[in-house]
């Protein structure tokens, strides 16, 4: 496992990453996924040593490696079975002091199974309509596989509810949208 090289916190609101961390059990290639460096920074500012935090739309699992390495409880859910099992893969590094990585298979609009006031900090990086797709149609549900803005905002709409309802009051919720366009 490669340690953390090179990492500087950013304290301001203009972050600046020149290169993609690749520490850990971090692997670029999950489409889609985003800096750890970002992951690490958010979690760092906006959550504590046990606290847990939330990643509903896992990917390739940024958010729970960086809560294992920095001391922190993660949830973990995709809609997709393969992330779900990329990201146990990825969590099969030792650290210490242990900490609890749950990764499920779900959906981001139904976290019943998650109690009311109960997360720390949600941090998630979801797909922006069908930019990139990662179920490749075989997913209905997968916001991936939504071409219609207005329903792909409904479905978000959906979402920003069950996260409202389970994030503990004064708490935060990172939201990560990138700058991707198609064609």
């Amino acid at each position: 496992m490669k340690e953390t090289i090179g990492f500087t916190s950013e304290l301001t609101t203009v972050w600046s990453f020149p290169q993609r961390g690749d520490w850990a059990t971090h692997n670029p290639q999950y489409r889609g996924n985003f800096a750890p460096q970002i992951a690490r920074n958010i979690i760092e500012m906006y959550s504590q040593k046990g606290d847990t935090v939330l990643d509903p739309m896992v990917g390739g699992g940024t958010t729970l490696i960086e809560c294992k390495l920095l001391c922190r409880n993660g949830i973990g859910i995709d809609i997709n079975p393969q992330a779900v099992e990329i990201v146990k893969q990825a969590l099969e590094f030792n650290h210490h002091p242990k900490t609890e990585q749950t990764v499920k298979l779900g959906d981001a609009r139904n976290l019943s199974f998650i109690k009311d006031d109960s997360i720390d900090l949600i941090l998630t990086h979801p797909p922006y309509m069908n930019i990139i797709k990662y179920s490749d149609g075989k997913i209905a549900e997968d916001l991936s596989n939504i071409s219609s803005l207005p329903k792909f905002c409904d479905e978000i709409e959906i979402i920003a509810k069950e996260f409202l309802r389970v994030l503990r009051p004064d708490r935060f919720c990172a939201i990560l949208i990138g700058d991707t366009r198609k064609s």
